[in-house]
């Protein structure tokens, strides 16, 4: 089911939570999201490929070293994060997108439009990260 939201559209409480148009909303900010990211791989692999030169200088070529494994960390990062993005639409197609993991009770509109992979409220994240914290100082 498609719905044709306007180009200034932005969900509001003042709507029923998680309606079509905000479902649509969110869809599309992942599906252009994750869009993004992969025209940044493409461009990477590129310029990766271009810069596969043998460096005469050591120097050079530790530096050209470094740039590579820095940008294919970011890279592995942005695999990792096409994955939430994929859960999250998976979450919009069966209905649960929105809902937090933890509580069931709606995540508010602001945290899903800095963070539209989030799967927690910010109460029940902030309780998960303390949490994290007891156990990693163990």
């Amino acid at each position: 089911m498609t719905v044709e939201l306007e180009s200034e559209y932005r969900p509001t409480q003042n709507e029923p939570f998680m309606n079509d148009r905000q479902r649509e909303y969110f869809k599309n900010k992942l599906l252009a999201w994750k869009e993004d990211i992969l025209r940044e791989s493409k461009e990477t692999l590129t310029n990766l490929q271009l810069e596969s030169q043998n460096h005469p200088d050591f120097a050079d070529r530790a530096s050209s070293e470094t740039d590579r494994s820095i940008e294919l960390r970011a890279r592995d990062r942005q695999r990792k994060l096409i994955s939430k993005i994929d859960d999250a639409l998976e979450r919009i197609s069966d209905g649960s997108y929105g809902y937090c993991e933890e509580t069931g009770e709606p995540i508010s509109l602001g945290r899903l439009e800095a963070r539209p992979i989030a799967t927690f409220s910010i109460e029940a994240q902030e309780a998960h990260e303390r949490r994290e914290k007891v156990y990693r100082d163990d």
